[in-house]
């Protein structure tokens, strides 16, 4: 026990906090939209219950990673067709794909749906569309998907489980804390939601792009990266990711403003 209380190990628990939270943004806007999908009634406790069990399996995984760690990293297939697709695929290439593109679908279908010309009508059954089983199932899915980044970030700092158990626990604890505020100010400002959706949409195309260098950085050896027709697959940096977050709030804060301002001045005309 007292070899762990050292200040490394207090910095990296440090490091680890702040990369949880850094990394776990998008973890919590998925929970925030995906919970309102399940009846009024459990929305709260789908989302309790999520977090508590993709927190404890997130831990699971850690583990496993730690003792895994170089066999999930071997590629267990290799391309070699030059000019058509070339680089190595192993167990994380295979996560950050299938999330990315489930959550790509996710995010395109609540767009196309808040499009219908019978959103406003069908509102108050879709939100109650799914079991809260179902929603559970698909937070903790989903949780498990996003903690590859965050995990593998995570072992590059420090081994020691304890201080990554630790890490993982508190940032599972802030997002139970932070959801239903988040849940709360998506209900009462819808338009956000759908600004959510398209970060959604982006965070997919973020895990396609690790899926292109998970191999090669499992082995070191960028021959490994995924190649199509010549062009390298690069990953979106999390600086250009947040930028591109950044961004698009500050548009939809601009538009809403205007918005506003064109309906008073509206009002102010007709009440003339």
């Amino acid at each position: 026990m007292a070899d762990l209380l050292t200040l490394q190990n207090l910095g990296n628990l440090l490091m680890l906090c702040f990369l949880q939270a850094v990394l776990g943004f998008d973890n919590l806007l998925y929970i925030s939209i995906e919970s309102q999908r399940a009846p009024v009634a459990h929305q709260r406790s789908v989302r309790f219950w999520g977090i508590i069990i993709a927190v404890a399996l997130r831990v699971v995984l850690l583990f496993t990673m730690i003792q895994l760690i170089d066999a999930m990293a071997e590629p267990f297939w290799i391309f070699n067709s030059p000019g058509l697709i070339e680089g190595g695929v192993n167990f994380s290439t295979i996560v950050f794909i299938l999330g990315g593109v489930f959550i790509i679908y996710t995010a395109v279908k609540e767009i196309s749906h808040m499009l219908s010309l019978n959103h406003l009508d069908a509102d108050v059954s879709h939100k109650s569309g799914k079991s809260a089983v179902k929603v559970i199932a698909l937070i903790v899915m989903m949780n498990l998907i996003f903690s590859f980044d965050s995990v593998l970030s995570a072992l590059a700092i420090t081994d020691v489980f304890p201080i990554l158990a630790t890490a993982i626990i508190l940032s599972g604890l802030a997002m139970l804390v932070l959801a239903d505020g988040v849940t709360r100010f998506l209900e009462k400002n819808r338009m956000y939601e759908v600004l959510g959706l398209f970060i959604l949409l982006i965070v997919g195309v973020v895990l396609l792009g690790e899926s292109g260098q998970a191999a090669a950085h499992a082995m070191h050896d960028p021959s490994l990266a995924l190649k199509f027709f010549g062009y390298e697959v690069v990953p979106m940096s999390k600086t250009t990711f947040y930028f591109s977050v950044i961004v698009l709030v500050l548009v939809e804060i601009i538009q809403s403003g205007y918005t506003r301002k064109l309906n008073a001045e509206r009002s102010a005309s007709q009440n003339h």
